[in-house]
């Protein structure tokens, strides 16, 4: 059977990253210590719990928890997976639909070049091995939301198997006690989204919007091998971060591009796993976090009550930062899957396998995908430390705001400062406005060019540590001013006369003969506050270092 047809269209891009550490439970539901593993008996996936390592308080019992990710990435295309119809955030109501997403007689999937694509990179960030060959299917449920009643996926033979992704959590105090922990990854697979039901609750009526209906999404699968929240709060982090590098996804979680389903279960060590739940539709990694460790913590206080727990779908309700049960799962629903009769098998070459006389529009060529992928976030973080001497922490707050790392980049093209205190200026000043703001990178109101200026101005020695922060502030006010205009304005360029500086400090000397017996008396702190008041003096144009060369001098003398 031939390769189904492949369309055009075209991607995205952005950035983003965040680390955390966690660790495992105790009778009382206390996260303590760090880990081991196990195996799950009632899943099909192997899973790996975490076992604390720390001795249990006598008379307590330790518990292990197993958190195992469902994730579900919308695909960064300008159409949909099976139909021309474009994909846009916050469109008006059904503007965006065409016959095939309405599920209208007669019409037939095309399936999207460029979603495929976006997959097959995914799964060769992600380690993962491409099957030449995968198979489409229809999963059955009945939604108002799915107009055809089924969702088109790849329940049997999925794109991509057997992968990794690799991410860090801090392990102590420091951030910098950081280890490095590996989730299998079992599979990626392509498949449609659904529309969106808006409930009115003034009305008593549900809306259904089909714009989003028939999106490609990528359903990356994670193995249970995580054991808290935060741990899978940061691989979750990770998994963005690499979506975004490639430009496969935007995953902006706020925008709903990027969604999580999770399944927690919890047990003694040495014992057989427990009944899991699964927690539907986080769409934000901190919400992520708190919803599993809450359910955690519920699974444990219900068995040491003598409880059981329910194999059951809950949600997570950020107001009361709990989650609710949403249905039980001990009728498994059937989809009914079965072969998509309108698709035929999904076949990918490389360049041994390669037809001859094939035409480039209609296959897929892993190697030259593979040729197409940029570095990788962990890539990134391993160079910036490198090539810049930098912390690994402050790698990794680089990649973590979106457009840091760019910007970040172009200040150091454009100015003669050593990258330490470019990555102080950026983390620290930059960064701490932008929070204070609640802006974007994007949004900011000064540019590369005008840091690169102002550290310049600094390295030069041309204005004190003090003063450059003011500039900075006015640089944050006034957009389009540059640093050395709003020197001048300001009058804020260092003393340069050597002579002048000589005179002030002896002046002040003379001024204040109680702080002079002060330091002389042991109080080494007094040159500070004699430093002080020759700034006070210069109105902050003299540099502190030179004040306090010229005042040891005077009072040695």
């Amino acid at each position: 059977m031939a390769a189904p047809m492949l369309r055009w269209c075209c991607p995205g891009r952005r950035f983003a990253f965040a680390r955390v550490g966690c660790g495992s439970y105790h009778r009382r539901g206390s996260p303590t210590g760090s880990t081991s593993n196990g195996k799950r008996g009632q899943s099909s996936v192997a899973q790996q719990p975490h076992i604390t390592a720390q001795k249990s308080r006598k008379g307590e019992r330790e518990w292990a928890a197993v958190v195992g990710l469902e994730i579900h990435a919308q695909i960064a295309s300008n159409s949909k997976l099976f139909s021309g119809s474009q994909v846009h955030f916050a469109a008006p109501p059904n503007s965006l639909v065409s016959f095939f997403d309405a599920s209208l007689p007669g019409t037939l999937p095309v399936l999207n070049r460029r979603c495929v694509e976006a997959a097959v990179m995914t799964g060769l960030a992600l380690d993962c091995h491409i099957n030449r060959k995968s198979l489409f299917d229809r999963k059955h449920y009945f939604y108002a939301d799915l107009p055809a009643g089924y969702q088109i996926t790849q329940q049997r033979l999925p794109i991509a198997v057997n992968g990794s992704l690799a991410y860090s959590v801090s392990v102590g105090r420091k951030p910098s006690q950081m280890v490095t922990r590996t989730v299998r990854v079992k599979q990626i697979q392509l498949e449609q989204d659904s529309g969106k039901s808006l409930h009115d609750d003034l009305r008593s009526q549900t809306l259904i919007d089909l714009n989003r209906a028939g999106i490609g999404l990528l359903e990356v699968v994670l193995e249970p091998d995580m054991s808290c929240g935060e741990e899978a709060a940061t691989a979750v982090r990770e998994l963005q971060l690499i979506l975004q590098a490639l430009g496969t996804s935007q995953a902006n979680m706020a925008e709903g591009q990027l969604r999580v389903d999770a399944n927690i279960s919890v047990h003694r060590p040495g014992e057989p796993l427990g009944v899991r739940t699964e927690v539907k539709n986080l769409n934000s990694a901190r919400f992520l976090a708190k919803a599993i460790d809450y359910e955690i913590q519920r699974q444990i206080n219900e068995l040491e009550n003598g409880g059981e727990i329910l194999n059951e779908t809950r949600s997570f309700d950020y107001k009361l930062g709990c989650t609710v049960p949403m249905r039980d799962k001990e009728g498994k629903q059937d989809y009914r899957f079965m072969p998509e009769p309108n698709l035929p098998p999904l076949l990918l070459y490389d360049s041994g396998s390669l037809p001859s006389g094939a035409d480039p529009q209609q296959v897929i060529n892993i190697d030259r995908l593979r040729e197409r992928l940029p570095e990788l976030p962990r890539v990134t973080r391993e160079r910036l430390v490198r090539q810049y001497g930098m912390l690994p922490e402050h790698s990794c707050a680089l990649l973590n705001e979106v457009g840091l790392l760019e910007f970040f980049q172009n200040v150091i093209k454009e100015t003669r400062a050593e990258p330490k205190k470019v990555t102080s200026w950026v983390l620290n000043t930059f960064l701490g406005f932008l929070k204070q703001q609640n802006l974007a990178v994007s949004e900011s109101p000064v540019t590369p060019s005008a840091l690169a200026e102002l550290l310049d101005l600094l390295d030069r020695k041309a204005i004190s540590s003090s003063a450059a922060k003011q500039v900075f502030e006015e640089l944050w006010r006034n957009e389009g001013k540059t640093p050395a205009q709003i020197v001048a304005e300001k009058k804020l360029e260092l003393l340069q006369d050597p002579e002048a500086l000589e005179e002030l400090c002896r002046s002040t000397l003379q001024a204040h003969p109680h702080v002079v017996m002060d330091l002389k008396r042991g109080n080494p702190r007094a040159i500070n506050k004699l430093i002080g008041l020759v700034r006070k003096a210069t109105l902050g144009r003299a540099d502190p270092t030179a004040i306090k060369e010229v005042l040891e001098r005077q009072l040695s003398s």
